[in-house]
C-alpha cells in the first residue's frame, strides 16, 4: 500500500564536501574558512576543533553572497556557535520543538488539502486538484536559509555521512544519535517553485491512479457472458492483483484470472479503450479488445498513454532540481543514498541474490504441483500458501461486513485487534486513540502526524454494505502503518530521532500485521503446516516485487539517459525492461518469454521509486518475524520501533543482531520445502470451502 508519511523538504542530509571539491562556485573561500576556522578555535578551544571545522565548512557550502559579506560569515559563525554542554543541549531541545510545530503543521494542512482527492467525498473538480497541488511548506527551506535558521543548525549540529553514522554509531549514544539527525536537516536550497512544481505534478499523477477503476462486471468473453458481479469495479492494480490471488482454488479461477490478465496487459500497452477506465457504461472483451455498447460493438480510441505521460513528468520534475544537490545529482542518487540510507547497487545486488536463487525454481515446483497445471505469468501472485485460500472470500466478506459495517465501528474495534496481537489494554488505548479511520476514495493508504497533538489517519475502501474481506485486510495492513507512526513518534525518546530509517521498515510492520488478518477474525489456521506455509508465501511474494522493483529501477536510470523521451518512448522501452527482467529471472521458472507484467504496478506512475521499499520490507519483515518466534509480540514491536531513526544497517542490529540479507529467507525457504513438499497429500484440496 501506499504510505503517505508527510516529510517536508527541510529533513534532508548536509553535503559532507566542499562545492570548490565538486568544481562548483563558492563566494566563501578557502582562505575566509580557514581564517574562520582558526578565530573560533582560538575563542572556543582545541577540544571543539572537529565540530568548527565541519560547521564552518558545510555552513560555507551554502552560503550566498545575498547572505552577507565574508566578513558577515566569520562573524556569523563566531557569535552563532555553542560549545558543548548544557546549552548546547538547551538549544537542541528547542530547535527539536521549533521543527515538531513546523514539521506538524504543515502536515496537517497537507492533510486537509488532500482530503477530497482520499476520501470518498463525492465528486473532484478542478478546484480539489489546485489545492491538493499545493504545497504550504514550499517557501519553508528557502525562509529559513534567509533568516539565518538554517545556516545555524548547520554550524551547531554538522552532518556526517552514511559511512560515518554506520561506523561511529555503534558507540553513540541516544543523544548523540538524535544530534546526528538533527545535522540531517539541510541539504540544498532548492527554490520554492521547483518544490510547488513537484507537488502540482504528483498530485496530477496521484489522482490520475486513484481514480483508475476497472469495472470488472462489464468484462465479457466472445459469447458476451460476464463473470464478475455487475457491480464490482477493481482499482488498478491493487485490486485487479489481489482478484487474482482470492480466486486461487475456486472451480472457475483459471478463466477469470485469465481475463484479469488480459486487462492487466491492456493498461500497459495503453491498448485499452479510454471509455473503460473507471466508467460503467460499457462492456469490453478484453481478449478480442472490443468494446460494446447494449450489445453492440463500437469504435473506441484507446488511453493516449496517459500513464507514462504521469511517469514521464514526474521524472522531469525530479530531474530539474538536480543542479541544487551537487553531491546527489540525480533523483536516483537522493532515493537510495540520502532516503534508503542504502546504495542503489547494494540493493540491486540484494535483489538479484533472491532471484537468482535455486531456491525459486523449487518453490516454482510445488506451486505447479499444488495447483495442478503450468504455472501462468499472473502465478507469480499464487495465493495458496495462505490459510485464507482455503476460505472463500464470500465467506469472509461476511464476517467482515458484520462485524465492520461502518468506518465508526472498524474504529471502536482497534484496542480490541491490538489486545488480540498480545498488547496490553492501555497501550492498545493509547496507539488507538491516536488513529482515525475514513473511508478512502482509492485502495487505501495511511498517513502518519508529524506532531505529538495530532493523530495517524487509516484510509481503506468500506462500501455501503460495509468493510469486505480486501478492505480488512488491506485495512490491518494500514493498521501496522499507524502503529508504526504512533510508536515512533509518541514513544521515542528525541523528536529528532521519530520515524523508521525508511519506507521499507514501516511496510515491515505493515506485513507484519497484514498476515495475522484471520486471526484477528478470530479464525483458525485450517492448515497446521502454517508456519512452513507462511515462509513459502513470504518467499514468493519477495521474488515477485523484487522483480518489480529492479523494473522501476531500471526505468530511471533510462530516463536519466534518455531525458527528452516521448510518453511513447517511455511506454516502449518500460515494456522492454519488463520483459528483460521477465526473461532473465522469471521465463527460466515460468517457461513463458517476453511477458511485460512487471509494469502493471501503479506505484511507478504516482510515487517514484517507492517500489524497491516493498521487497526492503519483506526481507526486513522475515528478519523481524524469526526474531520474533518464542517473545512477547507485542512488547518486542515496541522495543524495536522505538529504536527510531536510526541508520538501516545500525536499526536492523539494535533490532535482530544482524544487518539485512536475503540468505535467512532462502535458507528458511528451503526447510519449508522439505517438510511441505512432503506432506503435500495431505494440505491442500484444491477447493475453497464457505
Amino acid at each position: 500500500m501506499k504510505v503517505f508519511s508527510f516529510i517536508l523538504v527541510l529533513f534532508f542530509f548536509t553535503f559532507c564536501s566542499t562545492n570548490k571539491e565538486k568544481g562548483l562556485n563558492m563566494f566563501i573561500d578557502q582562505t575566509t574558512i580557514k581564517k574562520t576556522v582558526k578565530t573560533m578555535i582560538e575563542k572556543f578551544g582545541e577540544g571543539e576543533r572537529e565540530r568548527i571545522e565541519r560547521g564552518v565548512r558545510q555552513v560555507a557550502n551554502f552560503w550566498l553572497e545575498e547572505d552577507g559579506s565574508k566578513k558577515d560569515f566569520i562573524d556569523f559563525c563566531t557569535n552563532n556557535f555553542v560549545p558543548k554542554g548544557e546549552r548546547l543541549d538547551t538549544v537542541f531541545d528547542r530547535l527539536s520543538k521549533y521543527f515538531e510545530v513546523l514539521s506538524g503543521h504543515f502536515n496537517k494542512i497537507s492533510l486537509e488539502l488532500n482530503r477530497q482527492l482520499h476520501l470518498d467525498l463525492g465528486e473532484i473538480l478542478p478546484i480539489d486538484l489546485m489545492f491538493a497541488g499545493y504545497d504550504p511548506s514550499a517557501n519553508l527551506t528557502n525562509d529559513l536559509f534567509k533568516n539565518k535558521i538554517a545556516f545555524y543548525v548547520i554550524l551547531n549540529f554538522p552532518n556526517y555521512t552514511l559511512k560515518e553514522k554506520n561506523e561511529l554509531g555503534e558507540k553513540w549514544n541516544r543523544k548523540e544519535w538524535a544530534y546526528a539527525r538533527m545535522g540531517d536537516l539541510f541539504d540544498s536550497r532548492v527554490p520554492s517553485e521547483y518544490l510547488q512544481k513537484i507537488s502540482e505534478t504528483s498530485t496530477k499523477a496521484d489522482s490520475y491512479i486513484s481514480q483508475y477503476n476497472i469495472y470488472v462486471g462489464n468484462l465479457v468473453d466472445d459469447e458476451g457472458k460476464t463473470y464478475f458481479p455487475k457491480d464490482k469495479k477493481l482499482i488498478s492494480h491493487w485490486n485487479l492483483r489481489d482478484e487474482i490471488k482470492s480466486l486461487y482454488g475456486k472451480d472457475d479461477a483459471l478463466f477469470k484470472q485469465n481475463m484479469i490478465y488480459e486487462v492487466m496487459k491492456h493498461i500497459i500497452n495503453q491498448t485499452i479503450p479510454e471509455q473503460v477506465i473507471n466508467n460503467p457504461n460499457f462492456q469490453w472483451n478484453p481478449f478480442k479488445n472490443k468494446l460494446f455498447s447494449d450489445g453492440k460493438e463500437i469504435p473506441f480510441k484507446t488511453e493516449p498513454n496517459t500513464r507514462y505521460f504521469h511517469l514521464l513528468n514526474n521524472f522531469r520534475v525530479r530531474k530539474e532540481i538536480d543542479k541544487f544537490y551537487p553531491n546527489y545529482p540525480t533523483y536516483i542518487s537522493r532515493k537510495f543514498d540520502l532516503e534508503f540510507e542504502i546504495s542503489e547497487k547494494e540493493i540491486e545486488k540484494l535483489f538479484i541474490d533472491l532471484l537468482s536463487s535455486p531456491t525459486v525454481k523449487k518453490v516454482a515446483g510445488l506451486i505447479q504441483k499444488r495447483l495442478g497445471r503450468k504455472l501462468e505469468p499472473f502465478d507469480i501472485w499464487y495465493d495458496g500458501f495462505k490459510a485464507r485460500s482455503r476460505l472463500s472470500e464470500e465467506f469472509l466478506t461476511g464476517i467482515t461486513r458484520n462485524l465492520y459495517p461502518t468506518s465508526e465501528a472498524f474504529t471502536k474495534d482497534l484496542p480490541n485487534l491490538l489486545i488480540k496481537l498480545g498488547f496490553a489494554q492501555d497501550i492498545a488505548n493509547y496507539i488507538s486513540s491516536k488513529v482515525e479511520v475514513e473511508a478512502s476514495r482509492g485502495a487505501g493508504h495511511a498517513w502518519g502526524a508529524q506532531m505529538r497533538s495530532e493523530k495517524a489517519h487509516l484510509r481503506t475502501r468500506i462500501g455501503k454494505e460495509g468493510l469486505d474481506y480486501k478492505g480488512f485486510n488491506i485495512a490491518i495492513h494500514e493498521f501496522g502503518h499507524n502503529v508504526e507512526q504512533v510508536l515512533t513518534l509518541n514513544k521515542v525518546d528525541y523528536y529528532m530521532l521519530t520515524g523508521v530509517p525508511n519506507t521499507a521498515f514501516t511496510e515491515a510492520l505493515a506485513f507484519i500485521f497484514q498476515k495475522r488478518d484471520l486471526d484477528l477474525l478470530g479464525i483458525k489456521d485450517p492448515v497446521p503446516e502454517a508456519k512452513y506455509l507462511t515462509v513459502l508465501d513470504n518467499f514468493w511474494a519477495t521474488y515477485e516485487i523484487m522483480g518489480v522493483a529492479l523494473v522501476d529501477m531500471y526505468v530511471w536510470r533510462w530516463l536519466y539517459n534518455n531525458p527528452d523521451a516521448t510518453p511513447e518512448d517511455l511506454k516502449n522501452e518500460v515494456i522492454r525492461i519488463a520483459k528483460e527482467v521477465w526473461n532473465n529471472y522469471f521465463a527460466p521458472v515460468f517457461n513463458h518469454k517476453d511477458v511485460p507484467i512487471l509494469a502493471i504496478y501503479s506505484h511507478m506512475i504516482d510515487y517514484p521509486l517507492y517500489l524497491p521499499a516493498y521487497p526492503l520490507g519483506h526481507v526486513i519483515e522475515f528478519q523481524l518475524e524469526k526474531h520474533l518466534e518464542g517473545k512477547d509480540f507485542a512488547n518486542e514491536l515496541i522495543r524495536i520501533f522505538t529504536q527510531g531513526n536510526l541508520t538501516p544497517q545500525a536499526w536492523m542490529k539494535g533490532a535482530v543482531g544482524s544487518e539485512i540479507s536475503v540468505q535467512p529467507l532462502i535458507e528458511a525457504a528451503e526447510q519449508a520445502l522439505i517438510y511441505v513438499d512432503g506432506q503435500q497429500s495431505s494440505i491442500f484440496s484444491g477447493r475453497a470451502y464457505d
